[in-house]
């Protein structure tokens, strides 16, 4: 896959989505089926990362001075 950290996440998903479409089918040749697996297991990833980065964005309080803290939300039992 070329170029996928310009990909946005919404197309990743999109394309990600079609692959499993496919693969569902069961009308896929075997070749076909490995190279739409790895394409799509690099999506998955890819959407993981992103993921993971905007989660640890959120986790920063960013002070006025620009200090940053972490944060974290006590959850209730």
């Amino acid at each position: 896959m070329t170029n996928e950290n310009k990909i946005s996440f919404e197309d990743a998903m999109t394309k990600l989505e079609q692959i499993v479409d496919k693969l569902e089918e069961g009308d896929v040749p075997l070749e076909e089926a490995i190279i739409f697996y790895k394409e799509g297991m690099e999506l998955s990833k890819l959407c993981h990362d992103k993921l993971k980065s905007v989660e640890e964005q959120l986790t920063q309080i960013i002070h006025e001075d620009g200090r940053t803290e972490s944060f974290t939300i006590d959850e209730e039992e």
